[in-house]
Parts: C-alpha cells; structure tokens; sequence
C-alpha cells in the first residue's frame, strides 16, 4: 500500500532538500505583522467558517512593489522586505513610522526629537551628527531620496504602502542605502470620484483628523487632494511650571496632479507641505533636588541615589525651548513608453527648516542651566532619467542621477554664568569664581553680581554636496526557472564644507567688566580673581578655531555590484543566493571643527527562500545573511575631549560584522482569521573598535538585541448591524540590548540599582473596527501600548562629568481613541 505525501510535506522537503535555507531551529517568539491584501472577507452570513478559496490565498503574496526598480509582486522578489500596508497604518492608528517601528523586526526609529531621528536596520545605524554627514538607511519618497534626517520622518499622508527593504540597496536606490532603504509610496490620482473623512479623539486630549478628495478632472486629467492634522495636549507635565511636554502639533497637505497626455505619455505632478511646531523632548532629571534653585548637585553623582525615571518629576526649564519643521516638496514625474521600453524622468526639490532647542540638565536649577539649540535650513534637487524594458532574455533597467543639497546649521549652547561658576568647581578645583568675586565686590560696598547673565557659544556651518550616478540592473532569465540579476552603480560624491566657531557671546556679563575696569576696580582684585575673569574672556564650550572660518572639500566614488541567483523550485516556492555590496559617503562632525570621515562600506551575503502554499493559506519566507561593515561611524560621548575635561560628542570608527536569520509567515486557516508573523534574530559584533575613552570593544558586542518580532491576528464577523466587526491584536516584542564594556557611560545599559536602561520591550495594540460595506462609514476603539508598558529608553550623560546632572528619556504610556470615518 502506497502512502500519497501531502502537497505541504513534498514542498518543505524539496525546500529543505535544495539548500537555499535552513529554516529548521529559526526563532519563533514574535513576529512583525502585515496585512494580506485579497484575503477573503465577503463571505455570507454565519459562514465565518469555511476554508478560505486556494485561489484567493495565493493573493496573500500578491503585493505590488517596485524594490528591484520594476513593477513585481513582492514574492518575486529576492529581496528580504517587509510591506507596510495603508490597511496595516490604519489598524495601528500610527501617525508616522515611528510610531509603528517595532512591528517590523530589524527596523529602529529614534524619533524623540521628529526634527532629528535615526534610523537603523539590521544593527546599522546613523547617530545624528549634523548636516556633514547621511543616515546609513535610505529614505525614499515616490522614488526620491530624502536626504537630511530632519526632513525624513513626516507625517503619513494618502500612503500607499511602505517598502522595507533589509541589507545594502546600494544598486537599486544609491549611495546611502548600506544597512537598507525605505520606500514611502503615496497614492496617484484615479479616474473615479472619491472622497473619505476620518476623526479620532483619544486621551491627553488627541485630535486627529485626515480627508482626501480624488477628481477626475476630464478623460485624461485628474487631482488628488488631501490633508492630516495631528494635535494633543501632552503626556508628561512640568512639576514647577505645569507646562506639557509630549505634545503633538503637526498637519500637512498635498496635492498630485495627473495628466494623461497621450496613450502613451503621463506626467505627474505633487506637491507637499508640512509644519510642525511643539514642545522639545522632555529630560528627566535623575538627580533629587530641593527646591532652591541655585543648590548645586553633588559632584560626582551617585548612582544609587538616582531617580526612577519612569516615576521621577520633570524639571526643564529651557528659555524658549520648542522643536518646529516647515517642509516643502515639489517632484515632476514623466513617464512614455516605446515600442521598446519605458522612459521615466523625475525632477524634485526639497526644501525645509527645523528649529529645535530643549533642555540639557534635567533640572530647573540656574547653576547647572544648560540648552542646545539645531538649527537647520536645507533646499535640495534631484534629477534621474531611467529607462526600463524586458524582452524573453532579460528584464532590464538602466539610468543615470544627480543630486545637488546646500545646507546650512546651526548649533548653540546656552547656559548662565552661574553654570559656569559651577563648571569652574567642577572641573577646574578653583572654587566658585564669579560668586567669590561678586562677594568681594559687595564687601567693598558695590553691590555689582556677575552671576543670572546668559551666556550663548555657538558653531555654524556650511554645506555644499554633489552626487552623480549611472546604475543599471538586469534580470537574466537563463531557463524558465532559474533567473540571475546583476547590477552596477558607480556613484561620485562631491562635498564642500565649513566651520565657524562663534566668538562667545555674553553681553550683560561684558557691560559688567567693563564697567569695573573703567572705574579701575579689576585692577583691585586679587591676581587670581583676575586671572579668572581672563579666563572667561573667551570661548568655554567651544574654544578651538574661534573666529575663523575652517574649510574643508572632498570626492569619494564608488561602484556598488550585486549578483542574485534566483530558481523557482516549484510555481509557488523560490529560494535565492545574494551577494551585494552597499556605500555611505563620507563627511563631516558638526560640532568637530576640521573632522573628516570615510565612506562607510559594507559586503552582504544573503540567502532565502519565498514559499506559498495555496491549498493551506500559507506563506513563508524566510533568510540568512552575514555582512561586514567597514568604517562605520557613530557619535559616542568622549568624557575628556582632547585632555579639557569638557565631554564632547565625537565621531568613532569600527570595524562591525553580524550574521542574523529573518522569518516571516501569513496563514489564513479560514475565511475570516488571518494570523502573520515575523520574526528576526541578529549577533552583531565589533571586528575592531575602540571607545573614545580607549576601551577596547573588538570581538564586544555592538549593543543591538538578538531577537525582535511581532505578531498579529485578525478575526471579523460578518454581518453585525449590516456591515463587518473586525478584531485586530498585535504584539511587538524587541530583546535587550547587549551590553559592551563603553555601554554603561553611553546611557545604554546598566547606570543604577534603581532602574533599567536597554531592558527587552513589548508592545500590545488592539483594535476593534465596525465598518459597513465597501467602508462607507466606520467607527472604532482602540488602543496603543494597552498594557501601559513603559521604559527607560536612554540616558544622556553628557552633564554627568561637568554639572553631575545626568537624565534620562522614557517611553510614553497608553493611547487610546475613538475613531469615526465617512467614505463617498
């Protein structure tokens, strides 16, 4: 008697069999959710449930993306991505990315500052270190690159999907995509008449509203119009001022225009406008304070006195501290089609200014009173012409680009001259000067104080950057299952750039000098109150190249290859082989006068598989890789910058290697449930590296977990009140830091007996959603962080060894609302 194999079992044989991966033994914890697109909900009532159509399951694949610069369903692509959906935006009720990070495994967004955020994927990340330099993971916009960080993370608006594609994308999106790239895609206009509406109110007094309206203007014209607005009154609140913090205040609009010119030519046209304008990001003092104002801490701090920041007051105190963005964006798409191929040309600008100053103690105390203050102006252009076409031999595509960026920074530090009386007993053992000298002054029956004066040391600078590349990409299709791509981009960046060190500038403090040296009073101090002042007579925080302007210009090129085998094992299963090499250019430190780094290099080999099983509603995925990562740049806290004693943020080079696996699964098992999952697994370390403060940390860990994931469900019930009720649950978990021998002063593990930093993180969010059909009209709960999980998300140790004044960031708590939505 012959036993028949299931179809399941003969597939994960012949997978297992081939070699393209070892899926047996991957991580299962979490994994990242996805909608599936076509799944089936419009079965009949009370039939909730049968087994899902083997037709309509192959559907859980059927994602259109353009990863590989190509219109291809997202399983054929050989390429480890994840899809964010518009479905998937909505159900989490995210606003920007940020919001939503942790549910796709690999990808970590640092947005407590929106003007400023750093991206990382697969243990790759970017510290923000000013407009010299870009982040690792590209951003893409329609296509468009979205150079500086601070014009990056903008608010969702008519999103189409989201493409997050993992490992170097140097080929296919250009020099700074090494750790991988993130493709934004917005709706087009379309030939029908539509119009939608959605509200939510929510706790700590959320408002959020969007509308969109689509009109065909004629046979071959049509506008799409639409608008976001964000607002609410905060999470955490000032102690001493009441005032909030936490605060969102963000709307933008756009616009896209479309005109069919001919059957064979369209030209599209957008245009982008976003502003916004709230509180800085909290800093959470960990130091207990009294009230008195002009106490000084204990220096140095003990750690087991620290607070819990997690339940400790906040103290900011910031003279005019607030985080704004107003940004612009233009792009102008043409696209024609010959007999031969297509013909696409997009031309964007891109303009934007941020401005962002917040509190850098985490006290409200005058003697330790310090603020810094970004400011930033950027316009950019882009122009790439790319042709594309495919024959029965290859699919093929080709182009060339260039990108021109002028940018201008700001960067400010302000403090009191109290702080600096307290910088003086810190550092220097020299008492408190201005205070002694202000009491000598009173002895001698003048009551003159040299202290409450602010005082404001500053750098700007200048940058000027170039980029030209010609790329080209080509599917070989050698059999009818067996594929071989190879790509090419050769890529010269061209970066002029500049540093001007601000004289200080203390104009109270000065008027008070000079006063007393016209009444000759100076003369009368005692040689070492005079030496004192001198000493302040010049820059304190910044005191290398003052007044001078400090220039500096470089070229790099590059050519970044990729070769990817891909075969068909069956239909439905493909498994790949990958080799790829990525690119960041070089630039600049800010802050760093006359700093230059190289170009950060990577190497990546991947292995993977993209299975669907119809008859069982499932899919599955899943990849190995290994990379190597030259010159890798971070920004880590120097506690002793060039033997001053002043800490500074410098920028480090190492050597980093990871090998990691990635898994992602869609099973529905019935007409209305769907489960997905993702999960991945990374062991990040330094091949060579050295922390500013000489620790070695070859062979250390990098700090990026080994496990993350999510996972999700989706269960609805047809036919309640006449429409769907839809229950979603997601659950995000992202592992804890491993910590490296430089870890606990950089703020990201260990810093006290009383609380965790780097600890593992969960997420919960839940969602029920009552809509009628086709989505004419809507309303739903639901909530964010359910289980109010909150963490200690850093500490900033950069006051610790000049004012003993370290703080903290934490994670906000639970959101939740009520959401109403109207479509016609």
């Amino acid at each position: 008697m012959m036993i028949r194999p299931r179809p399941l079992s003969v597939c994960l044989r012949r997978l297992l069999l081939g070699g393209s991966v070892l899926i047996a033994g991957m991580p299962l914890g979490a994994f990242a959710a996805e909608e599936s697109p076509g799944g089936a909900q419009d079965s009949a009532a009370g039939n909730t449930g049968t087994q899902a159509d083997p037709e309509k399951a192959k559907l859980l694949g059927n994602i259109t993306v353009t990863a590989q610069s190509r219109t291809q369903e997202v399983q054929s692509v050989p390429i480890t991505l994840q899809i964010v959906t518009s479905k998937q935006i909505d159900t989490l009720a995210a606003t920007d990315l940020s919001k939503m990070d942790i549910f796709v495994p690999g990808l970590v967004i640092g947005a407590e500052q929106p003007t400023q955020p750093t991206y990382e994927l697969r243990g790759i990340a970017t510290s923000n270190f000013g407009i010299g330099t870009e982040s690792a993971v590209g951003v893409y916009i329609n296509g468009v690159y979205a150079a500086r960080s601070g014009g990056s993370l903008l608010a969702f608006n008519d999103i189409a999907r989201i493409e997050v594609l993992k490992g170097p994308q140097g080929t296919l999106f250009g020099r700074n995509a090494a750790a991988g790239a993130i493709s934004i895609v917005t709706n087009e206009p379309t030939d029908k008449f539509e119009g939608k509406g959605r509200v939510r109110i929510g706790n700590d007094g959320r408002r959020y509203a969007d509308a969109l309206v689509n009109l065909p203007l004629n046979k071959d014209m049509a506008l799409r119009l639409s608008v976001v607005d964000n607002q609410s009154d905060g999470w955490i609140k000032d102690a001493a001022t009441g005032k909030e913090y936490g605060k969102d205040n963000d709307w933008g609009t756009r616009a896209v225009f479309r005109w069919n010119v001919t059957d064979n030519t369209r030209v599209l046209l957008s245009w982008d406008h976003e502003k916004l304008n709230q509180p800085p990001e909290p800093a959470i003092g960990l130091v207990p304070l009294s009230n008195d104002t002009n106490e000084r801490p204990p220096f140095p701090p003990d750690p087991a006195t620290y607070y819990n920041p997690l339940h400790a007051p906040l103290y900011n105190d910031t003279v005019g501290g607030k985080e704004t963005r107003r940004f612009d964006d233009g792009t102008l798409q043409i696209d024609h089609a010959f007999s031969w191929g297509d013909f696409v040309s997009t031309t964007a600008w891109r303009g934007f200014d941020t401005f962002n100053k917040g509190d850098y103690d985490g006290t409200n105390h005058i003697v330790t009173y310090l603020d810094t203050a970004n400011i930033e102006h950027n316009n950019s252009w882009y122009q790439e012409f790319k042709l594309s076409g495919n024959t029965d031999l290859m699919d093929w595509v080709g182009g060339v680009s260039y990108y021109q960026e002028q940018a201008r920074q700001t960067s400010q530090t302000n403090v009191f001259t109290d702080s600096l009386d307290t910088l003086a007993q810190n550092l220097m053992g020299v008492g408190t000067p201005l205070t002694d000298i202000g009491n000598a002054l009173t002895a001698m029956g003048l009551p003159v104080s040299l202290l409450g004066d602010p005082w404001h040391e500053g750098i700007s600078n200048d940058g000027n950057f170039k980029a030209y590349a010609a790329f080209g990409d080509v599917i070989w299709h050698v059999s009818d299952r067996f594929d071989l791509t190879t790509g090419l981009r050769y890529t010269r960046d061209k970066k002029d750039f500049s540093w001007y060190t601000m004289p200080r500038s203390a104009p109270q403090f000065d008027a008070t000098i000079a006063g007393l040296q016209g009444l000759g009073i100076i003369d009368m101090l005692p040689p070492e109150a005079q030496m004192a002042l001198a000493a302040f007579g010049g820059n304190v925080i910044f005191p290398n190249a003052v007044g001078e302007h400090v220039k500096a210009s470089n070229t790099w090129n590059n050519v970044s290859p990729r070769v990817v085998a891909s075969y068909k094992f069956t239909p439905d299963v493909m498994g790949y082989v990958s080799v790829t090499k990525g690119y960041k250019a070089g630039g600049y430190n800010s802050v760093q006068v006359g700093s230059e780094f190289a170009p950060e290099k990577v190497i990546n080999y991947e292995a993977g598989i993209k299975t669907l099983f119809p008859e069982h509603n499932l899919l599955l995925n899943a990849s190995t890789y290994y990379y190597r990562y030259d010159n890798k740049q971070s920004l880590q806290l120097d506690p002793n910058y060039s033997g001053s004693g002043v800490p500074i943020y410098i920028v480090n080079s190492t050597d980093q290697e990871a090998k990691g696996l990635e898994l992602e699964v869609q099973w529905q098992p019935i007409d209305s449930l769907r489960f997905n999952f993702m999960g991945a697994y990374i062991d990040s370390t330094y091949r060579k590296g050295t922390a500013p403060d000489g620790i070695v940390l070859t062979d250390q860990p990098t700090g990026t977990p080994k496990f993350s994931g999510a996972a999700s469900l989706a269960y609805t019930w047809h036919q309640v009140f006449n429409g769907d009720l839809e229950f979603d649950l997601s659950q995000a978990y992202r592992g804890k830091s491993r910590c490296n021998a430089d870890s606990e002063f950089q703020g990201e593990c260990v810093i006290s007996p009383n609380f965790k930093v780097g600890t593992s993180q969960q997420r919960t969010d839940a969602r029920l959603d009552w809509h009628a059909p086709n989505d004419r009209w809507g309303v739903a709960l639901y909530g964010t962080n359910v289980f109010n999980k909150r963490y200690v998300t850093g500490v900033n140790n950069i006051t610790t060894t000049v004012f003993g004044t370290p703080f903290a960031s934490i994670s906000p708590p639970r959101m939740w609302g009520l959401e109403l939505r109207a479509k016609f």
